[in-house]
């Protein structure tokens, strides 16, 4: 099977390696060991997406929507902020920014984003590996959509393990405490329901 990207992929293909080039260039010239440790989770991560898509054909508009996610993580790591601005814990970056303070932060919001995304995802796996393996067409019914919310859930908890074995091996991350993993995995139930309620919605619209 090919390894070259479809042309209506290779902007994508163009943007997604721009940016990581970037982050690359960035991580070096800052010293930031922390964020060299999840540049090499980010290049697995698109190989991984690079073997579902080739298995599932995942849509256009979900594959930007990852590429997005990937790119608002990169730029959470390494994007100084402005003096004065708000943010919690040790490192002015756009991940440690208060968009409200003591309310919500940057994090919080791109958890929210990405396991909803991730959400989205696993319902297109499903949907796709029931019509090509078996030549049935599944509706996004609640028990389909609870299913799919869980597994995204189950991935942003992944997340977070990944996030200690950071705290474990790299020192001064800005990963945030016992709190802050409470938050995210609030984040991510929150992102998971609003996709899962947006997918059972455009169902509802594409039966009527």
């Amino acid at each position: 099977m090919s390894t070259v990207p479809s042309p209506r992929l290779l902007p994508l293909f163009a943007f997604t390696a721009f940016y990581m080039l970037a982050a690359v260039a960035g991580s070096m010239a800052q010293g930031n060991k922390e964020f060299i440790f999840y540049i090499v989770v980010m290049l697995v991560l698109i190989a991984v997406m690079t073997w579902v898509h080739r298995l599932v054909h995942l849509s256009t508009g979900l594959l930007w929507a990852l590429s997005i996610w990937g790119l608002a993580h990169m730029a959470g790591g390494l994007v100084p902020l402005p003096e004065g601005w708000p943010y919690n814990g040790d490192q002015a970056v756009l991940y440690s920014a208060w968009l409200i303070p003591q309310r919500l932060k940057y994090d919080q919001i791109i958890h929210a984003y990405g396991f909803g995304v991730t959400t989205w995802l696993c319902w297109q796996a499903l949907s796709s590996s029931m019509r090509r393996q078996f030549q049935i067409t599944i509706t996004p019914s609640y028990g389909l959509l609870v299913l799919c919310a869980a597994a995204g859930m189950g991935f942003g908890a992944l997340n977070e393990v990944v996030e200690f074995i950071a705290v474990l091996t790299i020192p001064n991350t800005n990963v945030g405490g016992y709190e802050n993993t409470g938050w995210d995995l609030v984040a991510n139930l929150c992102g998971a329901s609003l996709a899962a309620l947006l997918l059972w919605i455009k169902g509802r619209t594409v039966q009527n």
